[in-house]
Order: C-alpha cells, then structure tokens, then sequence
C-alpha cells in the first residue's frame, strides 16, 4: 500500500452470516486479468471484458468468486452497476482471504 493511501473498504457482515461486504475497482479492458492490490480504497479487479451491456460487472463478479473460492452465486453486487467502482457482499467471505488479496502488490 502507497503511503497516505486510504484502508480498502471491508465490512464483516457478521461472523455468524460469514458475509463480507467489500468496495472494489474494476478495470475492464485489461490485458492482464486478475484480483488483488489496492487502488483509491477499494480492491482492484481487473477483467478483460468491455464496459457493454455489463459484461465487465459479470466478469469482475466471477473474478471476485473466483479469488475467494465461493461460488458466483455467493457473490451479491450492491451498489455500482454502470460504476467502475462497486460495492459488493461475499457470501462465506474469509477475512483472511480479503486481507492477502489487498497486499499483493498493484501490476
């Protein structure tokens, strides 16, 4: 993380629920697809979909799915449809999981 940054937006909904509620920032467009590091406070998720008709929300969904090792179902999105930025709930989201992805280094 840059210094100064600001924290990335993570929520625990609840341990008992085991939901995560987290903002995220979605480049659509790249050429190098993954999910990790932090960017404006949110968790980068870059996806090589297009910004139409809400492919790249689809594939940023997938992609969050896919990094926490829940189904895409468990992956509710919030707020942000037509935004690059969105906040999204993970449905038996793991902290920890959260935590690793934020601290990979921004590529």
């Amino acid at each position: 993380m840059r210094c100064g940054a600001p924290r990335a937006k993570a929520t625990l909904l609840g341990a008992h629920t085991g939901r995560v509620r987290i903002t995220i920032r979605v480049r659509p467009g790249s050429a190098r697809p993954g999910v990790g590091g932090e960017l404006a406070g949110a968790l980068l998720v870059r996806v090589s979909a297009r910004a139409v008709a809400g492919q790249a929300t689809e594939a940023a969904l997938a992609a969050v799915a896919a990094a926490f090792g829940v189904r895409r179902g468990a992956v509710t999105l919030i707020t942000g449809a037509s935004s690059r930025t969105k906040v999204v709930d993970v449905a038996d989201g793991d902290p920890g999981i959260l935590a690793e992805l934020l601290a990979r280094p921004l590529k």
